[in-house]
C-alpha cells in the first residue's frame, strides 16, 4: 500500500521540458537525485529501490524526480546537455518550495548537483555523495582504457535497448548489482525497459559520463558524507576515495559490497542506513514554533505560503476578513516573524505552500 502523502507533480525546466517529481514522507526536506535507471511510478514495486525510498522517507519529506527523457518526465523532443540537467535539478528544487534541505546524490547524478551546491552554500544543510567519481569515464581526464570501455558500453546500450535483447538487461544488471537475487535482477531488468527509450537512455548516459566536476569539489562547504562500494564494477573504489579526499572535511564510508547499488539483502545495507541516519538531520530547527499552531492557523499559513491574499483566504476558509487578520497576526507572533514576507519564507522552508507551485496528481 502506498503512503497517503505521496504526490507526483510536474514543473517546467528553463527550456520548457516538463520534469516529474514526487514528494512523500514527513520531516525535514531531503532531495534525492537517484541513479538513471529508475521510474517514479514503478520504483515503489522494485525490490531494489523500494528499500531506498523507505529508508530516506522514514524521517524526512523526500523529494525525488525523473531525469528528462525518462520516467514520467517529458520524453519526446528533449535535448540532453549537462547544463540542462543542472537546470532540471534547480527547477525541481524551486517547484518543491523548500529553501534549506539535505541532499543525497548518486553516481553521475552527483555531479549534476554540484554547481547548485557550490553556488548556494547557505541552502544545502547536508550532502551525501554515493557511488560517484570526480569526473565521468568519458572525459579527457579519464584513462584511455576506461574511455574505450565506456564507449563499448554505450554501443552495447544503443544496440541492445531497442531490440529488447535478453542479454542486454542481464549485462547491465550484473554490472550494477552482481549479487542480486533472481527477483531483484528481474525487477531491475524490467525497470530498465520501462525507464526510457534507447535513444534517450544513451543520450542521458553519455551526458552524465562526459561531465567533469572535479574542480568544484574543493569548493563544497557543507558537511559531506561519501559512500562507495569496495568492489563496484561500475566505478572503481578509488573514485570514491578521490571524491572524499577533494571535499574539505568530508567523511568517507567504504561499503563492503560488490553491488554499485547497495541492496537491503546484504550486510552492507545496515551499515549504509545507520551511517545515513546518524548523518542526516531528523528535525528542523524551526519545527517547534509550528507545533504551537492550531489547525486553523496552519490552514491560514498554508494559504499565506501559497501567496494568497487575506481576502481570498477569507473566501476559501469561509471566515471573516477580521478573523483572517487576527490569525495572521497570531501566526506571525508564534513564528517570531517580523513581517508577512518573513512568515511566508519561514513557512516555505518548512514545506508549506507547495501545492501552488505546479499542477499535481494524488497517487
Amino acid at each position: 500500500m502506498l503512503p497517503p502523502t505521496r504526490q507526483i507533480r510536474f514543473c517546467a525546466s528553463r527550456d520548457g521540458t516538463r520534469i516529474a517529481y514526487e514528494t512523500c514522507g514527513n520531516g525535514p526536506p531531503l532531495v534525492w537525485v537517484a541513479h538513471f535507471v529508475h521510474h517514479l511510478n514503478f520504483d515503489w514495486d522494485s525490490p531494489v529501490w523500494r528499500p531506498w525510498i523507505s529508508a530516506l522517507a522514514k524521517r524526512h519529506t523526500l523529494i525525488r524526480y525523473d531525469f528528462r527523457g525518462t520516467g514520467l518526465s517529458d520524453r519526446s523532443g528533449v535535448e540532453f546537455t549537462f547544463e540542462k540537467l543542472v537546470e532540471d535539478f534547480e527547477a525541481v528544487v524551486g517547484a518543491s518550495g523548500v529553501r534549506n534541505f539535505s541532499l543525497v546524490a548518486m553516481s553521475g547524478g552527483a555531479r549534476v548537483v554540484l554547481p547548485f551546491v557550490v553556488s548556494n552554500p547557505d541552502r544545502v544543510d547536508r550532502l551525501v555523495l554515493y557511488g560517484t567519481s570526480p569526473t565521468g569515464p568519458l572525459t579527457a581526464k579519464a584513462p584511455p582504457e576506461r574511455v574505450e570501455n565506456m564507449r563499448v558500453q554505450l554501443k552495447a546500450f544503443e544496440m541492445g535497448w531497442p531490440q529488447d535483447i535478453p542479454g542486454f538487461g542481464t549485462f547491465l544488471t550484473s554490472l550494477h548489482i552482481p549479487d542480486a537475487s533472481a527477483e531483484q535482477a528481474r525487477s531491475f531488468n524490467e525497470l530498465l525497459r520501462l525507464t526510457t527509450s534507447a535513444e534517450n537512455g544513451v543520450a542521458l548516459l553519455r551526458t552524465l559520463v562526459e561531465s567533469d566536476m572535479q574542480d568544484l569539489l574543493p569548493d563544497l562547504s557543507c558537511p559531506t558524507l561519501v559512500f562507495h562500494s569496495r568492489q563496484s564494477a561500475v566505478l572503481p573504489f578509488d573514485d570514491g576515495r578521490k571524491v572524499a579526499a577533494l571535499v574539505p572535511d568530508a567523511r568517507f564510508v567504504p561499503l563492503e559490497s560488490r553491488n554499485h547499488i547497495v541492496l537491503d539483502t546484504e550486510p552492507a545495507w545496515k551499515q549504509f542506513v545507520r551511517e545515513l541516519d546518524e548523518f542526516l538531520p531528523t528535525h528542523s530547527a524551526r519545527a517547534e514554533p509550528f507545533d504551537e499552531l492550531t489547525a486553523r492557523e496552519r490552514d491560514v499559513l498554508e494559504l499565506l505560503a501559497q501567496g494568497i491574499s487575506n481576502a481570498d483566504i477569507s473566501v476559501q476558509l469561509k471566515i471573516s476578513a477580521k478573523t483572517v487578520r487576527n490569525h495572521v497576526s497570531t501566526v506571525l507572533g508564534k513564528l517570531g516573524a517580523n513581517s508577512r514576507a518573513h512568515a511566508v519564507a519561514v513557512a516555505r522552508d518548512a514545506g508549506f505552500g507547495r501545492r501552488v507551485q505546479t499542477r499535481s496528481s494524488q497517487v
